[in-house]
């Protein structure tokens, strides 16, 4: 009997081959993180289906079908260390006010996104929280706009 894998398959062969190229402990935190955007997606209104490419060589997730956030890239940060990260366009305003919730519990790389370690576990429910807000970014400035008239 075969077993499924718990992700799910790539579609862009590019893409596959950015995480195959990781060491295995990286591939597996950046796998998490990879389901935990689909997950978050398809469970948030008004995002749509995803799009996965390959953006400055890094894996990307993009709103394409809806326009509804800002791009979500996940990489490994270099190949001499243990570091990897979660990062937003940097002319988004979404890792100031995350900081302001989450404070020093994050490493945060300026306006860009967030550093994480392999060593460690990965923080779901804060990291599901920063996905929801990158994916729904030009929603709530939408939002915002319209209650300014």
């Amino acid at each position: 009997m075969k077993s499924k894998s718990k992700y799910r398959s790539f579609e862009n062969p590019d893409v596959a081959a950015v995480f195959d190229a990781c060491p295995k402990t990286i591939r597996a935190k950046l796998m998490t993180l990879r389901e935990l955007i689909f997950e978050t997606a398809a469970s948030t209104d008004g995002v749509g289906k995803l799009e996965e490419t390959l953006k400055w060589g890094s894996p990307s997730y993009l709103t394409t079908e809806t326009g509804s956030g800002t791009t979500i890239r996940i990489d490994r940060i270099s190949a001499q260390n243990r570091k990897f990260a979660m990062c937003v366009h940097c002319q988004t305003t979404l890792v100031g006010p995350f900081k302001k919730i989450h404070g020093d519990f994050f490493i945060y790389d300026a306006n860009r996104g967030l550093i994480l370690d392999d060593k460690d576990e990965l923080p779901i429910p804060e990291l599901r929280q920063f996905v929801t807000m990158a994916l729904t970014y030009h929603l709530s400035k939408k939002k915002k706009n319209r209650a300014s008239f």
